[in-house]
């Protein structure tokens, strides 16, 4: 029974909670003037229970991830000593007033503090050379210290010992090189190769993902592809303890490969390698693409959802193991020991799969639960979620700005949400008869599923829409219909699998995972054939997206009706992001493609190039249906030796040049000109040129007047340790204006021949 004069707590809610207040009879009452107090009490009530105790830890995580996002908005680097020091400055500050009303924001100002010296000292860490210009022919040697199978080449990153190069003082620590199917060099092996080296890839767009900084933050500065054989030789050393527990992971990996592929092949053979193995690049584009557009993508990353099974299992095979010996059962913790062996198992899982940062995101929550089975704590709450957070974000806190986290930790908190607040009340009066049926026949494992998958798809939507520019409409029905195969069957019998392989009887096991591939293959076949199962959304800027996480925050953390609140800024949020203009002309870093919206509304593809991955991008960020490869993109150009031209919407022509015999007509006639070439001085068209896209990057430009405003995807001034500024001179505007002392002709109608396009 409760002691008098203190609030009741809920049975499965934590968080301390003011007693409800009934409701006036009728609904809700007129609001005057004399309501108002009354309205400013119930809020500060309200504010009063979420500020209670336990209630200040799950924010913690998150003023120290939005002191990581300052530091990766920083347009240059900060001095680390300046920051370690402010950090610790607040940290003092907030200790001093552990005991104010002042304590609460004083740790979270220290927090964001914290996070932003943490990133930094990341980046000083890890500091490493970045190519910045291409090198046609480099000769290399080093150690072999990856290596991916891909369906179409394969690929390696090479830790470098030697480099040369001529017209090039560079010296990179570890590269990333493509080569033919099947001819990647072991992990653990030191080789001598040419290569061909290019620059880390920017971002192909404004706002796109930087995979530079995926690069940089893995200790790699240049990607490219082998030139000619690949020569085995022996090193001076041994290459370091890292690089034989490196070879000896790898020689495990391939060896499950192996035993899975005489069982199974093709895509089933590639998905059961990559659920336990994380070497997921094999599976073959139709299937890939499946996967994805039905919502079944994230079975394919090792994630929360596979690290869960595999405690899962673990943990209850073993209690129910330990619990057959009656001796055990009643006189040990055999729960705490299920709980160490599935710990065991987890950390084993993280290793096998390669530790990449959402793996370790993964385990590290896993940690959390089962330590907290260990010491008799509740395993499952919002802080075991914040010290998973904190740690993820303080060994890793690049992974804030990676979708994997993203996604994975806004569906997390979803869950975490529906476990504390949605399943105590679910069902919550057996004792109605109709009720206790529907229980009693699996309604309410049933309803449990179907709210888990509508929860985390509906906590992952805003971020699979900003990096990848699609929703999944149907992905609750692809979950619900593939995910108990997948955790009752395809996991199970892939963990035992593993077990029964040193014994050579794992053959059963893979021919048992692979019946529960087919069944999700074909799920997701048949989900992404459904109507209106590719659901594309126009790219839109991180302001939206930083709005529905707040909104998203706000939503899982609060416990009052004050929760709404992150609702409506959702809400808001949605309309922002649906509102956001596309450019109307998308400029290549290379000057090589230019992309020019037309009368009809869609993209119309300048290129000299065949760079289908920019083509992709640009596609999907513009939610346009149209294939890469489609003869449409080209129509309305005009083409000849010497570069092309189209016309805008208002009839303005946009020419890419690509000799400099064409760059005169064009300055003459067109109103925009792209070059990878210096533009003479005297040009009368607005110019995009070599020095501009050498310094900026990217370009998407929209019309605003008689010029257009510029987004870069560089600004002037911005110099990462991933994207370095370009040398040389000269900053830009952000906006091409027309140059009003060079004579133009008033009638911008394109000439007939402009706009007869040549086969």
């Amino acid at each position: 029974m409760a002691e008098p004069g203190r609030p009741v707590r809920s049975q499965g809610v934590a968080g301390t909670w003011p007693v409800g207040r009934a409701a006036p009879a009728g609904g809700f009452a007129p609001v005057g003037f004399g309501a108002w107090p009354a309205i400013v009490e119930t809020l500060r009530e309200w504010a009063r229970a979420e500020a209670g105790a336990g209630r200040l830890l799950p924010w913690v995580p998150v003023a120290f991830g939005g002191g990581i996002a300052l530091y990766f908005a920083a347009d240059h680097e900060p001095v680390l000593w300046v920051v370690a020091a402010t950090a610790i400055a607040f940290l003092f500050g907030a200790i001093l007033l552990r005991r104010s009303r002042l304590f609460a924001p004083a740790i979270m100002i220290a927090a964001v503090a914290a996070g932003f010296a943490v990133a930094t000292w990341k980046t000083a860490r890890i500091a490493h050379p970045v190519l910045a210009k291409p090198l046609y022919s480099v000769s290399l040697s080093g150690f072999v210290e990856a290596r991916d199978i891909r369906e179409r080449t394969d690929r390696f990153v090479l830790r470098v010992t030697a480099m040369e190069a001529q017209r090039s003082e560079v010296k990179l620590e570890r590269v990333r090189l493509s080569v033919r199917k099947g001819t990647a060099p072991a992990v653990g092996s030191f080789v001598q190769l040419k290569a061909r080296l290019m620059p880390p890839l920017s971002p192909v767009r404004p706002g796109s993902y930087d995979f530079s900084r995926d690069m940089f933050f893995q200790g790699i500065g240049a990607s490219g592809f082998v030139m000619g054989a690949i020569t085995a030789s022996i090193p001076h050393d041994e290459g370091g303890l890292r690089l034989r527990y490196a070879a000896f992971m790898q020689g495990l990996r391939d060896a499950i490969d192996a035993r899975i592929r005489a069982t199974l092949e093709g895509d089933n053979r590639a998905i059961a390698t990559a659920l336990l193995t994380g070497r997921r690049d094999a599976i073959s584009t139709p299937v890939n693409d499946a996967m994805f557009i039905s919502g079944l993508g994230h079975v394919l990353s090792i994630s929360g959802y596979h690290m869960a099974v595999v405690a899962g299992v673990v943990f209850f095979a073993v209690r129910a193991l330990l619990a057959l010996i009656p001796g055990l059962a009643a006189g040990f913790a055999i729960k705490k020991w299920s709980a160490a062996a599935a710990l065991v198992a987890a950390a084993f899982y993280l290793l096998l799969s390669g530790a990449e940062v959402a793996t370790q995101r993964s385990f590290f929550m896993t940690a959390v639960v089962l330590i907290a089975v260990m010491v008799d704590r509740r395993a499952i709450t919002f802080r075991t979620l914040a010290v998973a957070a904190l740690i993820v974000l303080a060994v890793a806190p690049e992974a804030l700005v990676h979708p994997s986290f993203q996604m994975s930790f806004a569906a997390t908190l979803g869950l975490v949400a529906l476990v504390q607040i949605g399943m105590p009340n679910l069902f919550a009066s057996p004792d109605h008869s109709a009720t206790a049926r529907v229980a009693m026949w699996g309604g309410r494992e049933i309803a449990m599923l179907f709210l888990a998958s509508l929860i985390a798809g509906l906590a992952t939507t805003p971020y699979a829409a900003f990096h990848f520019h699609r929703v999944t409409p149907y992905g609750v029905l692809a979950n619900l219909g593939a995910m108990p195969v997948v955790s009752a069957l395809v996991m199970p019998a892939g963990l035992l699998g593993l077990l029964a392989a040193p014994f050579g009887l794992d053959g059963a096991f893979w021919w048992l995972m692979g019946i529960g591939i087919d069944w999700m293959v074909v799920v997701s076949r048949w989900v992404a054939a459904l109507p209106g199962a590719v659901g594309r959304i126009p790219a839109f800027g991180i302001a939206p997206l930083i709005a529905a996480s707040l909104g998203i925050i706000v939503m899982g953390l609060l416990r009052t009706p004050l929760r709404w609140g992150g609702a409506m800024v959702l809400l808001a949020s949605i309309a922002w992001g649906l509102s956001v203009r596309q450019p109307d002309i998308l400029i290549a870093g290379d000057g090589a493609s230019v992309a020019v919206r037309g009368g009809d509304g869609r993209l119309h593809l300048i290129r000299t190039g065949k760079d289908n991955f920019l083509l992709k991008e640009w596609l999907s960020a513009d939610a346009d249906p149209r294939d890469a490869g489609s003869g449409a993109l080209a129509s309305g150009i005009s083409c000849d030796e010497s570069g092309c031209v189209t016309p805008l919407a208002d009839g303005r022509l946009v020419a890419l040049a690509s000799r400099i015999e064409a760059l005169a007509d064009d300055c003459n006639r067109a109103a925009l000109v792209v070059t990878s070439r210096p533009a003479p001085p005297d040009c009368a068209a607005m110019v995009v040129d070599r020095q501009r896209l050498a310094r900026q990057g990217a370009l998407a430009l929209t019309p605003r007047g008689d010029g257009f405003s510029v987004q870069p995807v560089r600004a002037s001034g911005t110099s990462r340790p991933w994207s370095p500024a370009a040398a040389g001179e000269g900053e830009f505007e952000g906006a091409l204006v027309p140059r009003a002392a060079a004579p133009r002709s008033k009638d911008a109608t394109p000439a007939e021949a402009d706009l007869q396009a040549e086969d």
